[in-house]
């Protein structure tokens, strides 16, 4: 009787995350993008009709942000629309994929780590955790335009001018030459705390999805 040779184990086919309710997914393809964004756009304006101003220039700024994390690599794009009292909580989370150049190979995460740690910015946090989907290099940092550098021409009207706290995980994806970047931010560096407590809540969150 012979044995079946047992074929190498496949990278997994898929993931998956739990967000917070009240966290909208904005598909950032060229081909689903504006579509998407009106819908975000009528769901934040539901029942209000005289601020057609407003409503246009939301629609404008949430595109430019869509075109801009296609640009970056991303492959998902979703936004808090969560309600604190009247407010709006703002923060965002970009998921791209990672990999090598061709013909080489990805750094590791600890070699990205201590790279990072030698370039020693106060504004930084650095280090290698362990996940329930597998090791992953996470970076936290605030960023302050007046103190880092000023804002280009480009960048004085734009969200991303403002103070923010970013928190980016870089997952190595079991079986495979690559990893799933994370990238949280908020404008919200009052309570950055708590919502990093919130970004590190969703990342743990993250597992794999075999292929059927």
């Amino acid at each position: 009787m012979t044995s079946t040779p047992q074929s190498d184990p496949m990278p997994p086919a898929d993931y998956q995350l739990l967000l917070p309710e009240g966290w909208f997914r904005v598909h950032i393809a060229p081909e689903r993008r504006e579509q998407s964004v009106d819908a975000l756009v009528e769901r934040q304006f539901k029942g209000i009709d005289n601020a057609p101003q407003i409503k246009a220039q939301l629609r404008q700024d949430m595109l430019r942000q869509a075109a801009r994390a296609f640009e970056e690599g991303g492959i998902e794009l979703y936004l808090s629309l969560q309600q604190a009292g009247p407010l709006t909580v703002p923060a965002s989370l970009l998921i791209a994929l990672g990999l090598p150049p061709q013909g080489g190979r990805l750094p590791a995460l600890h070699d990205i780590a201590d790279r990072l740690a030698v370039e020693g910015k106060d504004n930084r946090e650095v280090s290698v955790v362990e996940l329930a989907a597998g090791p992953a290099l996470r970076v936290r940092e605030e960023y302050d335009p007046a103190r880092d550098r000023p804002p280009t021409e480009m960048e004085k009207d734009a969200d991303y001018a403002l103070p923010s706290v970013t928190l980016n995980y870089q997952v190595q994806v079991p079986r495979a030459e690559a990893i799933l970047l994370l990238t949280f931010s908020t404008p919200l560096v009052q309570i950055a705390d708590a919502m990093v407590d919130l970004f590190d809540a969703v990342a743990g969150s993250l597992s794999w999805m075999d292929a059927a």
